[in-house]
């Protein structure tokens, strides 16, 4: 009878999982992959207390976001359109909308980027990608697209053989990962600002909000959905740690600083030989390719129910039009920046990530009143704890914003 009991919990934690496993997984992105190689080869090992620090937020807010698909079975938007009201959802929306699409063209150069590595021109890469991407959402069924999505993570694995290729040094590494490193300098802050934005984003909490009422995961299943989302939250952080001791164990040792995902997976040839070199760039591409198949998902399900238009992967063309066109104008718009001549892409990657630290505590801010709220949470709302550590997180990235804007006023004085 145990046995039995046992391998029908195993069933059903198999049928629920995957919402968390994508949207964490999805965070280290295209920009994420950047953000992270960047902070390995010019910090070193410096700012691997903040990854952790970091990673443990990711783990509170995509929890409470988690919680309350299953408590109220409505999206993110649709529960500020009703608690707040058109004017705060539009609000929110737009701050959405602008990171999005920030994130969503840094997703196609990040395709761009790694494929680049094999000497595949961004002319042919992004066009057929996008084509693949936009056919996969708007012909598959629900299933088969989060199986797919599941198998792209696996692809992240590359980062893990990458990092250990590397022979970096783990007891520094280590003391580094507890022991905090800070520097009030512009470029710090901003590389701050910039890993935080990619680890914990906006389009993270709308999209897996709506993916866990979409699958129809209630209160009764949802320890099983807790166990996926706090499991994607750890092994996206493992993975982030890995990209950034890749890159410090080599390019920061060498004293190489690049400017890209692609320069650091071309950097890493000499000096940690050409597997390495391939399997980072695989990393990147799975990374990217996942990134802009949920991006422009997440903006979809978001800014449809926020207005209250069908939508879900789940229902055919005609029946959400509006859900597809705006996913179609997404894909388009983003993988048409890429194809623009003389377009920076590390540019658009790093901005787009510190654009995502910046606007992250206004979301924030939603999320932890909805979640307080009573008449929608009834006893699943936050304990004073978590309520602590997310109003300190806000704090934390609204203190850090505006120390990015007064250092240069305050270094001419």
């Amino acid at each position: 009878m145990k046995i039995s009991k046992r391998l029908r919990r195993f069933i059903l934690l198999l049928a629920i999982i995957g919402p968390g496993i994508i949207t964490a997984t999805a965070g280290n992105d295209a920009g994420g992959t950047a953000t992270y190689s960047i902070v390995g080869a010019h910090f070193g090992y410096n700012l691997l207390w903040l990854l952790m620090l970091t990673t443990f937020i990711l783990i509170i807010v995509q929890e409470m976001v988690a919680r309350m698909g299953a408590v109220t079975g409505k999206g993110l938007s649709d529960l500020i359109r009703e608690q707040f009201g058109i004017r705060w959802t539009f609000i929110a929306m737009s701050i959405l909308l602008v990171a999005n699409i920030a994130v969503t063209v840094s997703e196609f150069a990040g395709i761009a980027a790694s494929l680049e590595i094999f000497n595949v021109s961004k002319y042919i890469s992004v066009p057929i990608v996008a084509f693949l991407i936009w056919y996969l959402i708007v012909r598959g069924s629900f299933k088969n697209v989060e199986r797919i999505f599941l198998g792209v993570c696996l692809i992240y694995v590359s980062y893990l053989f990458a990092g250990f290729l590397a022979k970096p040094d783990w007891i520094t590494a280590f003391k580094h990962t507890v022991v905090p490193t800070i520097r009030f300098e512009p470029e710090y802050i901003r590389i701050m600002i910039a890993l935080v934005g990619t680890t914990v984003t906006p389009w993270m909490q709308f999209f897996l909000q709506s993916n866990i009422v979409e699958k129809g995961i209630s209160l009764k299943q949802y320890k099983y959905q807790r166990l996926d989302t706090i499991f994607g939250s750890i092994s996206a952080g493992v993975i982030a740690f890995f990209i950034i001791i890749a890159c410090a164990a080599t390019l920061h040792k060498a004293g190489i600083h690049i400017g890209s995902a692609e320069e650091a997976g071309l950097a890493l040839k000499p000096l940690a030989g050409n597997f390495a070199s391939y399997l980072f760039a695989l990393g990147l591409f799975g990374a990217s390719t996942l990134g802009a198949s949920i991006l422009p998902l997440s903006s979809s399900y978001a800014i449809c129910e926020a207005f209250g238009f069908e939508n879900g992967i789940s229902k055919k063309f005609r029946e959400a039009p509006i859900f597809y066109f705006l996913y179609t104008a997404l894909i388009l718009f983003g993988a048409g920046v890429i194809l623009l001549p003389k377009i920076s892409l590390i540019f658009v990657m790093l901005l787009a990530q510190e654009v995502n630290g910046i606007l992250l505590p206004f979301i924030l801010i939603f999320i932890v009143l909805l979640v307080n709220n009573k008449r929608l949470m009834g006893p699943y709302v936050n304990s004073r704890w978590y309520n602590f550590v997310v109003w300190a997180t806000t704090a934390l990235l609204i203190s850090l914003t505006l120390i990015l804007i007064t250092l240069p006023i305050l270094s001419k004085f």
